[in-house]
């Protein structure tokens, strides 16, 4: 039995067939539950599995994200951070002599999957979207595949090449940028599932505002789900009846900063006037929401450069033994949303 024969009694095309056994985005799931069905009952054995590994192919770098049920969806593509992130990356391999793959795995079964991925088109190098993920993790990808550089995490415990962002420094540049507005009631938007990236921006912000003798109360700590943009009604029940109410609000990101602004304005809340709001990355939409919003720009440009840019060198000198961590420095993007007291 061939792919085609699949395609045809599952009534589907040859593509979604291959995109259904290979995990990656492009079909829901839905269709993809089907041929999985169609596959399982007639026992189908892709070809790919007798097939000896290929020969690795000098010009291709592997870009590779892998899925979890928190953060790195299925859709992570159409969600305004990695979806630029992707953009940059996808641009930055146009310009150089390499062509680019997009691999979608499930982080649960990082070997199998990776590996079968590697058989059928054996990358040069590979770039890790590693947001989330665990340093064991880290170490399955570059046990199939040295030539890696990991986007999107700090790793310092590991000896990896990694390119991040400055998580800190955006953090204590929002607690600083507070502060010299003249804020000290200052509340604290706290994203949930919890990520490195944001512990790493929780610390900075906590800092700026420690050396000023600052402090934030626990009630002014709100938690927001991180990958969601939408009123929060747990926020709205919190602050309705407050007789005093932060001056100022900081969240770990843009999507938790938007969606605290739908949520101040369900209250009838002014934003800045009433209560001030920053959030972090500048996606997009920060620049859309009313008011627009002040945020810590992440330099996505910069981060997938310095990524290429290493994978690629150490590609073409089939380094393998010395490793760089990398951060690039944040900053502040000023707008509508913050207000001096």
């Amino acid at each position: 039995m061939k792919i085609e024969d699949i395609a045809r009694i599952a009534n589907v095309s040859k593509s979604a067939v291959s995109l259904a056994l290979n995990g990656k985005p492009g079909v829901s799931e839905a269709t993809r539950s089907h041929i999985l069905k169609v596959v399982e009952e007639y026992n189908y054995k892709p070809l790919r599995t007798t097939r000896k590994k290929t020969t690795v192919d000098k010009k291709v770098i592997r870009f590779v994200a892998c899925k979890n049920s928190e953060i790195i969806t299925e859709h992570y593509q159409n969600l305004p951070f990695f979806s630029e992130l992707m953009s940059y990356v996808t641009e930055g391999t146009k310009s150089s002599a390499y062509s680019l793959l997009i691999s979608s795995i499930d982080a649960d079964n990082i070997t199998e999957e990776l590996s079968q991925l590697e058989a059928e088109h054996a990358s040069a190098g590979i770039l890790l979207l590693g947001t989330n993920l665990t340093s064991e993790q880290v170490k399955l990808v570059k046990a199939i595949q040295p030539q890696l550089v990991v986007v999107d995490t700090w790793v310092n415990h590991l000896p990896v090449n990694a390119v991040s962002i400055n998580n800190y420094l955006g953090g204590y540049q929002a607690g600083k940028y507070l502060l010299e507005k003249g804020h000290r009631h200052i509340g604290y938007g706290e994203g949930v599932p919890r990520i490195d990236n944001f512990e790493l921006r929780k610390k900075g912000f906590f800092d700026a505002l420690a050396e000023q003798g600052v402090s934030i109360e626990v009630d002014d700590i709100f938690r927001l789900p991180a990958m969601e943009i939408n009123q929060q009604a747990t926020v709205i029940n919190l602050l309705k009846d407050r007789e005093q109410l932060p001056t100022a609000i900081f969240c770990e990101n843009d999507y938790m900063a938007i969606s605290m602004i739908k949520s101040l304005h369900a209250l009838k809340l002014r934003i800045p006037d009433d209560i001030s709001i920053i959030g972090f990355d500048n996606i997009i939409e920060s620049n859309i929401i009313l008011p627009e919003l002040t945020t810590i720009h992440v330099k996505k440009d910069m981060i997938t450069k310095q990524a290429l840019k290493l994978l690629i060198d150490n590609i073409e000198t089939d380094n393998t033994d010395d490793t760089v961590q990398v951060q690039v420095d944040t900053a502040l993007v000023e707008r509508n949303s913050v207000t001096a007291i």
